[in-house]
């Protein structure tokens, strides 16, 4: 069997995903994100897609573009703050919606990738997250239609924690910095976010890669996720639209000459 992982394209990468897959998709913001491998997808039209990652994208950008076209069923996230047609489809019962602490969710996926059924941890303990009750889907009248389940809880040290589950899924798609023809990638920075423990949770992951190497050119130092996690890898040009970096929040402050910034509530609960 080849140990040279390459494919194609990015079409060829996801051809197999088909309507219902679970998928583990790795990024942070619109940080690192495999948005090449979601353009795929969107092309693809598979639907009914159950998607783990730390959130959602942006309306017009990353999974964002998914949900847009109503591919997403459901969304297992940290964060949703950013994307409005996230709360339309939310609130309106399109879209069913489980919210996990973001430590938790990283823990839950690097469980799932090491073989690890489900683990116990202090987050959450004593909130709605432990006790059940959180709709995870809306009525199209406001109701809750599906409630998250309560979790078992034992008491460790003095302290209560909840039983997490660790997470599997049918796909992972990721994007590094670096990888080379066997699947061993290098990250770049905070687009290292969720990535690898998105990459490990996947039965089948995909890694679009920034620049292809061949083996041994990484330095085992530098290999922040072995090949054995990766099946398949895919280059993406730098001239790709696709592929484009962009800033999910751009905050600047305003110049104003001779004249000292404002003090605000945030800036003096810093100093």
């Amino acid at each position: 069997m080849s140990r040279d992982k390459v494919v194609a394209d990015a079409a060829a990468a996801v051809a197999d995903v088909e309507r219902g897959a679970s998928l583990a998709v790795g990024g942070f913001g619109l940080c690192g994100i495999p948005s090449v491998l979601i353009h795929a997808l969107l092309e693809r039209g598979a639907g009914e897609l159950r998607v783990v990652s730390n959130n959602c994208g942006v309306d017009d950008w990353g999974l964002g573009l998914l949900l847009r076209e109503g591919l997403i069923s459901r969304m297992t996230s940290s964060y949703v703050g950013e994307n409005k047609e996230f709360a339309r489809q939310y609130l309106q019962g399109e879209l069913e919606v489980e919210l996990v602490p973001q430590g938790t969710l990283a823990e839950r996926l690097r469980a799932g990738g090491s073989g690890i059924p489900a683990f116990y941890t202090p987050a959450g303990a004593g909130t709605m997250i432990a006790e059940g009750g959180l709709a995870w889907r809306h009525g199209t009248d406001g109701s809750v239609a599906v409630a998250s389940p309560p979790k078992e809880s034992r008491t460790f040290g003095g302290r209560e924690h909840i039983l997490e589950e660790g997470i599997t899924t049918d796909f992972a798609l990721v994007r590094a910095a670096v990888g080379d023809r066997h699947g061993n990638l290098r990250f770049d920075s905070s687009a290292r976010n969720f990535n690898p423990q998105a990459a490990m949770a996947g039965r089948i992951t995909v890694a679009e890669v920034e620049e292809l190497v061949e083996p041994g050119e990484l330095a085992p130092d530098d290999v922040h996720l072995p090949g054995i996690f990766v099946q398949r890898v895919v280059l993406v040009g730098s001239t790709d639209p696709r592929a484009e970096k962009r800033v999910e929040r751009r905050t600047v402050r305003p110049a104003h000459e001779g004249t000292a910034p404002t003090s605000t509530s945030a800036s003096v609960c810093r100093r």
